[in-house]
């Protein structure tokens, strides 16, 4: 497997590196988030990481980035995970086009269980409401039941 690594900070790069490091497992470390493009291109990764801050452009941007290199044909599609600051950021990663993110702090534990899934072609998003959203049908009008008075007393 090959990952793209895409953060400025040193300690995150290390982190990353001893949860999903193997003899089959090999990483680029791209300190500069509008280079991640030209990295893609060079070499189609099964996996791309983005840390939320990545100097001048970060992963949220990065990933709308890729997204329309992908709509364009410029570039293949893949799997994009970004590594969030805050529960807050959720909104944000949801809009991007990514495939799934973390909240920090991390763990070696759930960057390997996002990563499977996120390379393995699924999704893995933390930070959304467990409850299933509720659906509302729509009534069509000519068919919906009058107003009735009751009178209460």
């Amino acid at each position: 497997m090959h990952v793209i690594l895409a953060t400025d900070a040193d300690w995150l790069v290390d982190e990353v590196v001893a949860a999903l490091g193997d003899s089959d497992t090999s990483f680029t470390v791209c300190r500069e988030g509008r280079l991640v493009a030209g990295l893609v291109k060079e070499r189609t990764p099964d996996l791309v990481i983005l840390d939320m801050q990545i100097g001048t452009m970060g992963g949220i941007a990065v990933t709308m980035d890729l997204r329309l290199d992908e709509s364009a044909g410029t570039l293949p599609h893949v799997p994009i995970m970004i590594l969030l600051d805050r529960d807050v950021d959720v909104h944000l990663a949801r809009r991007s086009g990514s495939d799934g993110w973390l909240i920090k702090p991390l763990d070696a534990l759930r960057l390997r269980r996002a990563s499977r899934a996120i390379a393995g072609g699924g999704c893995f998003a933390e930070g959304l409401p467990d409850a299933e959203p509720e659906v509302v049908e729509s009534i069509d009008v000519d068919e919906a039941p009058t107003e009735e008075t009751v009178d209460a007393g």
